[in-house]
């Protein structure tokens, strides 16, 4: 075991005691882009805050990549990654699929993470051996994650948050790509992820993602049996245009139609 569970809950509690009391209520939103639309609220600032500092506390020698604060000595071994609100765009509007997200890479490499929705109650987590799901406050021993492993491409269902992020050739790709699964449904963030690696979901594709988009969620989806990627079959850590399945074969499949 990487991690113990216990400092993912420690992790999952501190941001949920300041984004909790925010959600659903009218606070201010500030806009990143001097052009377009990329909010960021105060329960991110706040959540990405009681996390470091938890993490300064308990490893003084890791270092931090975070969304809202940018990094922290990450030329060290051990990084965590953060987004303290990913899916802001659905906080604002009120929607429970937004997620905290806190990943640990290794020389590079995801290799332990979480994700939790604490207005369901639900935390998500991969420990270095496996992935699990557990809800937040209930003595029952967590649930094992696995993804759904006989699918077939035509009776998929894939997940992006819009089509809109599609351009050009990789938009052309995109329609390929949906006109050969059974079912296609938009939104959610990372809870499409967490979705896919509890066996709901079979292939998620996002385009132009950042590091702390996916950091946390890749071992989440490897150790329950997925596999994640770039599109242009590279390592996901460092973010772009990236691709999950559950199992080798649908990857494979939905490489060819986005790539043409």
């Amino acid at each position: 075991m990487l991690i113990d569970r216990t400092f993912f809950a420690e992790l999952a509690a501190v941001a949920a005691a300041e984004t909790l009391p925010r959600f659903r209520q009218f606070n201010a939103v500030d806009n990143k882009y001097s052009s377009g639309f990329d909010p960021v609220t105060e329960a991110d600032r706040a959540a990405e805050r009681a996390i470091r500092a938890v993490i300064e506390r308990n490893f003084p020698d890791h270092g931090i990549l975070g969304e809202e604060y940018g990094p922290q000595n990450v030329d060290r071994s051990h990084v965590w990654v953060i987004d303290p609100v990913d899916g802001t765009r659905a906080f604002i509007s009120g929607l429970p699929v937004w997620g905290t997200l806190v990943g640990l890479t290794i020389d590079g490499d995801a290799h332990a993470g979480m994700m939790s929705q604490p207005f369901t109650g639900e935390l998500f987590y991969s420990d270095g051996e496996g992935s699990y799901l557990v809800r937040q406050g209930e003595a029952a021993e967590p649930r094992r994650l696995s993804v759904r492993s006989d699918v077939k491409l035509d009776e998929a269902t894939l997940f992006t948050t819009t089509p809109g992020h599609f351009k050009g050739e990789l938009g052309k790709g995109f329609d390929r790509l949906k006109n050969a699964v059974r079912l296609t449904r938009y939104g959610v963030d990372c809870y499409a992820f967490a979705m896919l690696a509890g066996g709901f979901v079979d292939i998620v594709v996002e385009a132009g993602l950042q590091p702390y988009d996916i950091v946390a969620l890749i071992p989440i989806i490897e150790q329950a049996g997925g596999i994640i990627t770039r599109r242009d079959g590279g390592p996901a850590e460092q973010g772009g245009d990236v691709v999950a399945a559950a199992t080798p074969a649908l990857h494979a499949a939905a490489l060819e139609l986005l790539n043409g």
